[in-house]
């Protein structure tokens, strides 16, 4: 999607033509008014389609996950024109600037896009995560009875700890906005080589309907002694310390949840490699259109995610040959990269002299024969 302009070089490929069955592809401004014409009832319309399609892979790849996690998390894609929904917000690389904030969900063991939307450059609310959280569970297949919601501190708020126990799925949501009281006797080192310490307690916030329970880290922060260095010494004890607080469902020891929570770590790649793929791309001034574009990037992430299973799995069930080299490239490269190996070992049929003919890449092993 990020190359949809190569198309006037690709008009006339045999291959892509003979796939359509088409004598030449339509040109390039064709694919942008149809992305135009599509809206949010369309962009709605993929999500479920993306639900049916991984019913099938899971079913076609003999995947069956009895317990899932999701981790959520939002980006910046900056705008540079007079895009409609543009907002000043939260943009690090791009400070002033407008742009969007759309929120992922993505699923840890498969790697996969589950569901998320493109939004204003806003911060999201709490009525948002949780109208995105109830939507979790009916976009896995039948198989997953467990699922884990991990999340950073921008998506703790009463409405979305809410939509996760009247769904009853498990969370660890960072805490941004409570201010939990820890028992001062209560902390513990995990290990004994370690300086961390944690802690957990049970808290109910303000407006929230129940406690919920809440697990600390702290980690000492190295302080120079004011005699040696002539520096001034924290007033409080509090001050030594730097605390990393979650919100939780699982009963489990606080740093067992809080290890849990640091395997997210992952989903920035996951962002990345998704925003690489086309997602930076905004092709239109409309934001029902974009909206709707979003979707259609992330089914293609999602399409290349089947085929590194695939890859994955048909490397496992037979022993790997030199023709297998380039299946080991595809399941192990990200995305892009293994793009880039699959059109090595691909054929481009061309017509010369009257005749069809096959051609192989120079760095296929089959070429010589």
């Amino acid at each position: 999607f990020n190359r949809i302009w190569h198309f006037s070089y690709l008009r006339l490929d045999a291959l892509l033509c003979g796939f359509f069955q088409l004598r030449r592809l339509p040109v390039a401004s064709t694919f942008w008014r149809y992305v135009n014409s599509l809206g949010i009832n369309q962009a709605n319309a993929l999500v479920q389609l993306m639900a049916l399609m991984r019913q099938r892979a899971w079913q076609l790849c003999d995947l069956s996950y009895y317990r899932v996690c999701v981790d959520i998390d939002t980006t910046v894609e900056t705008l540079f024109g007079n895009q409609q929904g543009g907002r000043k917000g939260h943009n690090t690389k791009n400070r002033g600037k407008k742009g969007y904030r759309p929120v992922l969900c993505f699923i840890q063991q498969s790697r996969e896009y589950l569901v998320g939307n493109l939004r204003k450059g806003e911060t999201i609310t709490g009525k948002e995560t949780a109208a995105l959280i109830k939507k979790v569970r009916r976009c896995l297949p039948d198989c997953v009875q467990e699922i884990l919601i991990r999340a950073d501190g921008e998506f703790q708020s009463r409405e979305s700890v809410q939509a996760c126990l009247d769904a009853k799925l498990d969370f660890i949501i960072a805490n941004k906005r409570c201010n939990p009281v820890f028992d001062p006797d209560g902390w513990y080192q995990a290990k004994k080589r370690e300086p961390y310490q944690y802690n957990s307690c049970w808290y109910q916030p303000q407006g929230w309907k129940a406690p919920c329970r809440f697990v600390a880290m702290r980690i000492p922060i190295a302080t120079a002694v004011a005699s040696d260095q002539g520096v001034q010494l924290a007033l409080f004890e509090d001050d030594h310390y730097k605390y990393r607080i979650f919100c939780t469902s699982i009963e489990r020891k606080a740093h067992e949840v809080i290890r849990e929570y640091d395997k997210r770590a992952d989903v920035e790649n996951l962002v990345g490699e998704a925003k690489r793929e086309g997602l930076d791309a905004i092709p239109s001034s409309r934001f029902k259109s974009n909206y709707a574009y979003f979707q259609i990037v992330m089914l293609a992430y999602n399409i290349w995610r089947y085929m590194k299973i695939l890859a994955d799995r048909s490397v496992r069930s037979t022993n790997a040959t030199r023709d297998d080299q380039a299946l080991t490239g595809i399941r192990t490269n990200t995305v892009r990269i293994a793009r880039l190996r699959l059109l090595m070992i691909s054929a481009k049929v061309v017509t010369a002299g009257n005749r069809d003919k096959v051609r192989y890449s120079v760095q296929d092993s089959r070429t010589p024969g």
